[in-house]
């Protein structure tokens, strides 16, 4: 760390909040090492002490690479031994719920589950919801524009904050504490933070949306043979429930199997045996009717033979039980051992020739059995996760051509919801073209001329 820096920064924040390096890399045996190699940790309590501790960073030029819930999977936190973290885990306040307007104001900290809950026991809903929900915190959802299971429906996060405040490189507090849906005076900066990953300012407030609390939630799981049937059983089931699709999951066979035989190892939900496996969410007003609409949504499915097989949850223990299996993606390595996990988007109608072509590719290199297929299919979004040597670079980029290889041609994405960070970076040109990387570009120098914001994550500048 620059000389003299520790000194100052102690007299921003406190010197109980400065972790040396030593205290960091020994900070929790579970998280990636990646993250734990730095000079110091610094943990601010409010955006003054932020834009304080980026201001002594900037003139000295120190980097700066922003943690939070450390839940992101393409090492958008990793940190080199010069670097400075600064940690948002004392900024994790609920600030204010306003319920004539339907808006929550949080600290950058707060994690999502907590933002959920805070939401439900005023009578709101935050529909953001994602399986990391307990460790992940609304900054670093702002950050990645993190997806999740009812994009089909309210959108990734991008839709659901209407303000946010924002601290520059050079310590400029940018506040655009919006707490209106329409606002249309000029550029609308908030879309500037929203999904770069840290590079452009640091997050510190968030005005999220919220909405009324559902009266109703049904979840059901069905079977189906075909990629056919999937795509019809979507379409009629979001026109049967007059927009309430609030989330549609499918799972490969393969990647339903290996997860429920840990999570339901004696009973599952559905028995094996069926190509695909899909979780369907609905939303409403009304308990009585909703179900009987959802039944006979269901029920017109099987008339029409898009359905093997179908479950609906009576309960709310039985709704958690299905959602497990989709949720608790990590048991798949236990049938498959270390994988590579993907997140791509795509149109949905492309989608069964894509994983036709990506599995028969990994096949014929030879790799293990335990290509596992998942996702958010209602909005485009699949995941991959495939075996792969551990720690071997080359085997992994061997998978990754295969993967993004057949991507490219279809205009996807590499990442749906990830974000780049180190991991994607190499393939970003997959997905943009050289026009948008050079007003990416444009962008970060005009913002962090000195390039002290989370380094060489999402594109080289």
């Amino acid at each position: 760390m620059k000389s003299g820096l520790a000194a100052d920064l102690s007299g921003v924040v406190g010197a109980r909040h400065i972790l040396d390096k030593d205290d960091v890399a020994g900070r929790s045996p579970g998280w990636n090492p990646d993250n734990l190699r730095a000079a110091c940790l610094v943990r601010p309590r409010t955006t003054d002490e932020v834009a304080a501790v980026l201001r002594l960073c900037h003139e000295r030029g120190q980097t700066v690479v922003p943690q939070a819930g450390l839940t992101g999977l393409v090492r958008g936190a990793s940190t080199a031994p010069g670097d400075l973290i600064l940690s948002m885990e004392r900024m994790n306040a609920v600030r204010e719920i306003d319920n004539a307007n339907r808006t929550m104001t949080v600290e950058a900290g707060v994690t999502l589950q907590a933002a959920q809950e805070a939401a439900d026991a005023a009578g709101l809903f935050l529909p953001l919801d994602l399986a990391a929900r307990g460790s992940c915190t609304i900054g670093g959802n702002i950050a990645t524009n993190a997806g999740g299971n009812r994009v089909i429906r309210y959108g990734m996060t991008r839709e659901n904050i209407l303000g946010l405040e924002a601290v520059l490189a050079d310590g400029t507090v940018l506040s655009s504490m919006n707490r209106m849906i329409k606002n249309n005076a000029g550029y609308d900066l908030k879309h500037l933070f929203i999904g770069s990953e840290g590079t452009l300012g640091i997050v510190t407030l968030a005005v999220l949306r919220l909405r009324e609390q559902p009266l109703s939630r049904l979840t059901a799981l069905a079977a189906l043979e075909s990629f056919q049937a999937i795509a019809s059983f979507l379409k009629h089931m979001d026109r049967s429930l007059g927009g309430g699709l609030s989330a549609f999951e499918v799972m490969w066979r393969e990647f339903y199997e290996a997860v429920a035989t840990v999570v339901r190892p004696h009973s599952p939900p559905l028995p094996f045996g069926h190509a695909y496996y899909v979780v369907v969410e609905f939303l409403g007003a009304d308990e009585d009717a909703d179900r009987a609409r959802f039944e006979a949504a269901l029920e017109q499915a099987f008339d029409a033979g898009l359905l093997a097989d179908a479950v609906l949850a009576s309960s709310s223990t039985q709704a958690r039980e299905i959602w497990d299996i989709r949720d608790q993606s990590e048991h798949a390595e236990s049938a498959s051992g270390p994988t590579v996990t993907f997140d791509v988007s795509l149109p949905i109608g492309a989608m069964e020739d894509y994983v036709a072509k990506v599995q028969g590719e990994l096949a014929a290199q030879g790799r293990r059995p335990g290509c596992f297929v998942f996702g958010h299919l209602g909005d485009g979004n699949l995941h991959f996760m495939v075996p792969a040597e551990p720690g071997s670079d080359t085997d992994r980029h061997a998978v990754e051509a295969v993967v993004y290889g057949h991507l490219e041609p279809l205009r996807g994405s590499v990442s749906a919801e990830h974000g780049i960070g180190l991991e994607k970076k190499a393939w970003l040109g997959h997905s943009r073209t050289p026009e948008e990387l050079a007003v990416m570009r444009t962008l970060k120098r005009a913002l962090d001329p000195r390039g002290i914001l989370n380094p060489g994550k999402v594109f080289d500048a």
